[in-house]
């Protein structure tokens, strides 16, 4: 299995689970993974930019390593952590790379982050504004009925590989393991299942009072494989990610080839992508994100 040093670091009355790596005093990158996934998720990206910046990858409260939490979090309460996470483990100005659900509470966190994040890269995440979330509450009360399935499953180690299949086969077989121990479990299940219900409930204050938007630079990324019968929903999101990028002060869109975990799919040009963050300029008109 899977073996990296990591901490433990108190937020909020809380803790997180981080592991730092990679190389670099002057350089960070933070990476904030999407719903249902921890720091592991970020594994292939890692070593393309071990020689670059120093790395700090995290479980969120109540998910793997990080313990388990007696209530549920919001996005703000996510967005928090992070921010008391960061000030605790880095010392300066950071990119932060955030992936699907991440990338709410990566907005979020911006607007208290100001001048230290150097730059944000959003792979695959939905503004507010996508249709998807139009009947989310609908949406997320059929997701919890089939993760509720699957929590209790997730007891028998067989079955909980065979309904993370597609995940299997995207990460390497030390990964997957430490996934399937960590993420793939009742207790991971049941913080899955909170995670979906915070976004239910983060979206109507997102639309009514959406985040700050950020003022560093911004690159916004889409993928292009749409799932089998989802392609009408599919072009949509691709449009609102696209119209995001479009209101920012310093921000681009790209379409990428791959399914929704870029990460797994095309490490390189998510590390690629982080590099040119690190290198822009990290101040507009002399104010931060």
């Amino acid at each position: 299995m899977r073996d990296v040093a990591g901490r433990a670091v108190p937020v909020n009355g809380r803790r997180v689970y981080v592991e730092e790596s990679g190389q670099g005093h002057d350089r960070t990158v933070v990476f904030e993974a999407g719903g249902g996934c921890g720091r592991t998720f970020w594994d292939p990206v890692l070593p393309l930019l071990a020689d670059t910046a120093h790395l700090v990858a995290y479980d969120r409260a109540g998910r793997a390593l990080s313990g388990r939490v007696t209530q549920r979090l919001s996005i703000d309460d996510m967005a928090a952590d992070l921010i008391a996470m960061t000030e605790a483990v880095v010392p300066g100005e950071f990119v932060l790379v955030a992936h699907s659900m991440g990338g709410l509470v990566a907005r979020r966190a911006a607007e208290r982050l100001g001048p230290r994040l150097r730059g944000l890269l959003l792979a695959d995440v939905l503004p507010e504004s996508s249709p998807v979330y139009d009947t989310w509450d609908q949406t997320s009360k059929k997701i919890d009925r089939m993760l509720a399935v699957t929590q209790m499953l997730s007891r028998f180690t067989p079955l909980a590989r065979l309904f993370t299949g597609n995940v299997r086969r995207l990460f390497s077989a030390d990964t997957y393991r430490t996934m399937l121990a960590e993420d793939f479990t009742p207790a991971g299940t049941s913080q899955t299942r909170k995670e979906i219900q915070a976004v239910a409930a983060a979206i109507p204050q997102f639309r009514a009072r959406p985040p700050q938007l950020p003022k560093c630079s911004t690159i916004v990324l889409s993928v292009t494989r749409a799932e089998r019968g989802r392609e009408r929903q599919h072009a949509a999101n691709r449009e609102h990610q696209r119209r995001y990028a479009e209101t920012l002060p310093d921000g681009r869109h790209e379409d990428v080839a791959s399914g929704h975990f870029i990460q797994a799919e095309q490490p390189r040009l998510i590390a690629d992508r982080t590099r040119q963050l690190l290198t822009a300029s990290p101040k507009i008109d002399g104010h931060g994100c």
